[in-house]
């Protein structure tokens, strides 16, 4: 049985109806889980809107108590009660799917705020200064990312004209190595904006995409 952690994080909504501005990228999360559980049933589903509940920025006191030696005091326990439920929900995760617009060329930032709350020391990742250069390690492992993005441009990808550009996909893979993640999957649609048959057509791509992922899991 397959615990799945969804998190979806544009300020847009999505419903199967026709109104306009909804996400492109929520949509493609919404298609994959249809077509995931068809084949899954039995996944026990954790959903996580962080349009609907933005996690804090972390402050000076986030870091204090996150980073204490000893026992803690009741109101660090406070500061660090939100990161506790949601490492929390990540560690229990075998498969995290996660929706991400590109906003200015990166993810939002309520996703932003996400990783900051959950790559945590001594939490998901561990720091040994007598490893030199790569004190930093991943605590947990064994899960799948599935990232569906959705972009108002478009040729983003590897070798593409605009790759420079993306600080969404490739931060985001990067980031997932601490959440355990071994297997990384990205789909993507493009020409959000131009409203076109490019953007129809990148959609499609993106749901063909989905299937062939689906059929991998």
């Amino acid at each position: 049985m397959t615990c799945i952690l969804k998190i979806d994080s544009s300020v847009r909504t999505y419903t199967s109806d026709t109104a306009k501005h909804q996400s492109v990228s929520r949509q493609l999360a919404h298609n994959f889980m249809t077509e995931y559980l068809v084949e899954n049933p039995d996944s026990i589903i954790i959903n996580r809107d962080l349009s609907l509940t933005p996690p804090p920025f972390i402050d000076q006191a986030w870091v204090a108590a996150s980073f204490a030696k000893e026992d803690i005091t009741e109101r660090e326990l406070s500061v660090l009660q939100v990161s506790d439920t949601l490492v929390a929900e990540v560690i229990k995760a075998d498969l995290i799917v996660m929706s991400a617009p590109m906003y200015n060329y990166g993810m939002p930032a309520v996703l932003k705020a996400w990783f900051d709350q959950v790559i945590r020391v001594n939490k998901t990742f561990s720091f040994d200064a007598s490893l030199g250069d790569n004190a930093l390690q991943p605590l947990l492992s064994g899960k799948t990312m599935v990232l569906l993005t959705s972009c108002g441009e478009h040729s983003f990808a590897a070798g593409q004209a605009r790759a420079h550009m993306n600080h969404l996909g490739p931060h985001i893979k990067m980031l997932s190595r601490y959440l355990g993640v071994e297997d990384f999957y990205e789909v993507g649609s493009e020409y959000q904006e131009f409203s076109d048959e490019r953007h129809a057509n990148s959609v499609q791509h993106a749901q063909q995409k989905i299937a062939s992922i689906v059929a991998q899991l």
